[in-house]
């Protein structure tokens, strides 16, 4: 062979050989930009999966939220009727006090009487109206008579010491009765 055919045969090599390389080149930069559309799909995909995933917690959390709401509301309220009860009751109980002070100490039959009216007053804000306005009506009833706020705060104090003896006594006698 001459130096020629030698150069030309190295020279067909050298262009076969680049072919190969090249394809080779292009196949692995084919293979990167699919291994890339995959990837970029794959995490489209997980993100709407995690955004409908997170969606759907954030409704169920929503709900439970709505119904412990509502389950809180209706115990507020059911708790808020049994103490305008309460304090009708008691408004009731010191309108008997007044009578009995009546004939003896007609000043302080007024007086006690006045304290009914406001605890009626406070139960009708209690049954119909809000916490604010019960603290609002006690303040003002302070500011107004504050001889009879403390004495209605002391009745008060008397009567639920009373209740509260009452009541630990009959939850006792229940458990006595249960344990027999």
């Amino acid at each position: 062979m001459s130096n020629f055919d030698l150069h030309t045969q190295k020279g067909s090599s050298q262009s076969q050989g680049s072919t190969p390389t090249q394809n080779l080149k292009d196949q692995v930069a084919d293979a990167g930009a699919d291994l890339r559309q995959r990837a970029g799909d794959a995490l489209r995909a997980s993100t709407d999966v995690a955004r409908d995933k997170f969606k759907e917690a954030a409704d169920a959390a929503r709900d439970v939220a709505e119904g412990a709401a509502d389950h809180f509301q209706d115990k507020a309220e059911e708790q808020q009727r049994s103490g305008a009860d309460f304090a009708s009751r008691f408004a009731g109980n010191i309108r008997q006090a007044a009578y009995a002070f009546a004939s003896d100490a007609p000043f302080a039959a007024r007086g006690i009487n006045s304290a009914a009216d406001y605890v009626e007053d406070a139960a009708e804000k209690v049954r119909n109206g809000t916490f604010r306005d019960l603290v609002d009506g006690a303040s003002d009833f302070a500011k107004r008579q504050p001889a009879a706020f403390l004495g209605l705060s002391v009745l008060a104090g008397f009567t639920a010491v009373r209740f509260l003896r009452a009541s630990g006594k009959q939850t006792s006698s229940s458990q006595d009765k249960d344990a027999s």
